[in-house]
């Protein structure tokens, strides 16, 4: 049965990448990853307050719906594509600053209802 996952990626740009790094990020990465099938959708955020004293570092995030049932064999293809070529990573992508987590679904998604559905 497919399940659905979240994989959640910390990253930042190399030093004074921070123009090419959010350009390539968003206009050509998410769609690189999304094209792997079972891959469904991704977001990207960037820390609201840097300066905060708990701010992490890097301060970019990205959410990348899965639905699968093999997430490990998702992964797996996707880091082959990485290094294989098929997927191109940008220069201005910090590779000593990448951090990843894998999540399982254990709800389905909330959502508010709206006044016309009361």
């Amino acid at each position: 049965m497919m399940q659905d996952y979240v994989y959640v990626v910390r990253s930042g740009p190399v030093a004074g990448g921070d123009e090419a790094y959010n350009d390539w990020y968003t206009n050509v990465h998410l769609a690189d990853v999304l094209a792997v099938p079972g891959f469904i959708s991704a977001q990207r955020f960037r820390i609201a307050d840097p300066a905060a004293p708990d701010a992490p570092d890097p301060g970019y995030l990205a959410l990348y719906k899965m639905r699968t049932d093999d997430p490990e064999g998702l992964l797996a293809t996707l880091t082959n594509l990485v290094e294989t070529g098929q997927i191109a990573m940008s220069e201005a992508f910090d590779m000593e600053t990448v951090t990843t987590v894998l999540y399982q679904a254990i709800t389905p998604i909330v959502t508010l209802k709206s006044a016309a559905d009361a």
